[in-house]
């Protein structure tokens, strides 16, 4: 799928969520899925870059995004509920999500790690889209065709040394996923996947191997026709997945 051409305007009239859209995949994705006619909120706790994200998309002459900008990290269930609630009020729909924000520091030994990173960790890779998730399922359950997404990586597929609380905070999100996906079999219109990109020229990577290369990997866009795949209706029927992009 990582050569799907999606069809022209496949997202037009939809309402997506992206977190972490102020750079990295979660902003070339926001302009994805927008240049595919939807309308993207924008999520993240950078107001400017969020703002970068948004200017990127009305200057491409897109429809108009909206912006929240919340710290995953210190956000609480309610205030998940009141975001749901205000995209309820101003727009009536909600048609996806992108799980894409996430929290890195540094690749480490679990023996130097503290309590108070593996809680950060989890705060932001796994209890944030849990909630994000929870508070948005009434109006996800009302959409024709809905997509939630987790942007996953290979340190939650197979074990690795040194990866630490990140690697397990994503293979917990994973882990989510597929219940969640088992659980929603009822509403066949909801569909849970988890996309690990691989290595590309994104911020996170610079960090976990700053010896690399980063201009010889492949681009970020090179990721967005799987992103598209699952956020449009040809992935209907697909859904308790791990996909590679690479």
């Amino acid at each position: 799928m990582k050569n799907y051409q999606a069809p022209k305007q496949h997202l037009k009239d939809r309402v997506i969520i992206v977190t972490g859209a102020g750079q990295g995949i979660g902003q070339s994705a926001s302009i994805a899925f927008a240049q595919q006619g939807a309308t993207v909120i924008l999520i993240g706790r950078n107001q400017a870059k969020l703002e970068a994200t948004y200017d990127t998309i009305l200057t491409l002459g897109l429809p108009e995004p909206l912006i929240f900008p919340m710290d995953l990290n210190k956000a609480t269930e309610d205030d998940f509920k009141a975001m749901a609630e205000g995209i309820y009020r101003q727009l009536g729909r909600l048609d996806g999500i992108l799980h894409n924000a996430t929290d890195f520091n540094n690749l480490s030994p679990l023996s130097i790690q503290t309590a108070q990173q593996f809680e950060e960790m989890f705060k932001v890779n796994v209890i944030a889209p849990f909630a994000l998730t929870k508070a948005c399922l009434p109006l996800l359950e009302r959409s024709e065709n809905a997509s939630i997404i987790f942007t996953s990586n290979s340190s939650a597929q197979t074990a690795h040394a040194y990866w630490g609380s990140h690697g397990i905070s994503k293979a917990a999100a994973d882990f989510m996923m597929k219940m969640w996906a088992q659980e929603l079999e009822s509403h066949p219109n909801i569909r849970l996947n988890s996309l690990a990109p691989g290595a590309l020229q994104s911020p996170q990577r610079k960090k976990t191997h700053p010896g690399e290369v980063h201009s010889q990997l492949p681009t970020i866009e090179s990721a967005m026709p799987l992103y598209l795949y699952l956020m449009g209706d040809d992935s209907v029927g697909v859904t308790g997945k791990v996909l590679n992009c690479q």
